[in-house]
C-alpha cells in the first residue's frame, strides 16, 4: 500500500523559495547547484554539478541519521537561539543582497530608457 504525499514550491525571488509539505513549511535559500533548507527537521546543505546529478547533501538536525549510532541530548537553549539568529542573519543578508540587485536593475532600466 502507498503513502499521501503533499509538496508545494512557491518561488518568492530568485535564489528563495517557500516550500509547503506534510512534514511542515521550510525555506530554501541558494542558487543551482548549491542550495540551504531550513525546517522542521532541520537544517539540509546540498552541492553538486548541475546537470550531472552529481551532489553532495549534509544533513544537520532531528534526522540527521545519528540515531541509532549516537544518542546526544537535547539542544540547550543557546545553541538553538545560536542557530535560530544564524539562520535570520543568512535571510536579512540574502534579501539586501536582492534589495541591492533589484535597485541596481531598476537604475539601469531608468538610465537606460532616457
Amino acid at each position: 500500500m502507498g503513502s499521501f504525499r503533499f509538496y508545494r514550491r512557491a518561488r518568492i525571488f530568485p535564489g528563495l523559495s517557500v516550500n509547503l509539505s506534510k512534514s511542515g513549511p521550510s525555506l530554501t535559500l541558494g542558487v543551482r547547484g548549491a542550495h540551504m533548507t531550513f525546517g522542521p527537521r532541520g537544517v539540509r546543505r546540498t552541492v553538486g554539478i548541475p546537470g550531472t546529478g552529481i551532489y553532495y547533501t549534509s544533513y544537520s538536525g532531528s534526522h540527521s541519521g545519528y540515531h541509532s549510532a549516537h544518542t546526544e541530548g537535547p539542544v540547550n537553549e543557546h545553541e538553538q537561539r545560536a542557530a535560530e539568529h544564524t539562520a535570520l542573519v543568512l535571510v536579512a543578508i540574502f534579501g539586501m543582497v536582492v534589495a541591492l540587485a533589484v535597485g541596481i536593475v531598476v537604475g539601469a532600466l531608468a538610465v537606460h530608457s532616457r
